[in-house]
């Protein structure tokens, strides 16, 4: 779909489809395949992976040896995504930026999720237990998933579970105020059965 209007094409898959991540496994099976026994250490999920090097010039040697193997399978690696980095300076996998320092989530992952959020707490709408519910699926989701033992974002977690209270005492009283804190303490949340993030995280 470009600017709303259907055009037909013969490349690629629709995105967030179930075939997609199929398809991608059974081909990119001869890179793996190639990988491994060129000694070279990945991890690949779908069509997303890492390969892991000593150093830059590993780096470089496997980036040529990838971008072959896809060629010969009638594929490009996107220029967007792909990157020799360090793992001192960190790189994006799976919607975590991974690095010596971090395990947190990916800024375009936060995005995804508060915009979530957003929609189901317009101050237009009204508060009800719906509401809640809705929150309550969102918030599962995206904290079992991003509140692994490995990861670091604890704090995130935090923030994002006040910033989630914030948006529905606007949403209760129409308007921004810090007096409504009092009015609608996180006890109160409690009662009402929202969840928080933070417990979902592992320590």
């Amino acid at each position: 779909m470009d600017n709303g209007v259907f055009k037909p094409t013969n490349i690629g898959t629709p995105q967030g489809g179930v075939l997609s991540p199929l398809l991608a496994n059974i081909v990119l099976n001869k890179l793996d395949k190639q990988l491994d026994q060129a000694g070279f250490r990945f991890v690949r999920y779908a069509d997303d992976f890492i390969v892991l090097t000593k150093n830059r010039c590993q780096a470089e040697e496997a980036l040529a040896f990838v971008s072959r193997i896809m060629q010969s399978l009638s594929l490009q690696l996107s220029q967007e995504k792909t990157q020799i980095t360090t793992y001192r300076k960190g790189y994006s996998f799976l919607g975590f930026v991974i690095s010596s320092r971090s395990r947190s989530i990916r800024p375009k992952s936060i995005e995804k999720f508060t915009d979530k959020i957003k929609e189901i707490t317009r101050r237009k709408h009204n508060f009800d237990a719906e509401v809640i519910e809705k929150l309550n699926r969102v918030i599962r989701g995206t904290a079992r998933y991003f509140g692994t033992k490995f990861s670091t974002c604890r704090s995130r977690f935090i923030y994002l579970d006040a910033w989630i209270r914030r948006r529905l005492r606007c949403m209760k009283f129409k308007r921004k105020s810090h007096r409504d804190n009092y009015r609608m303490t996180v006890a109160t949340f409690n009662k009402l059965g929202l969840e928080k993030m933070v417990n979902y995280y592992q320590y």
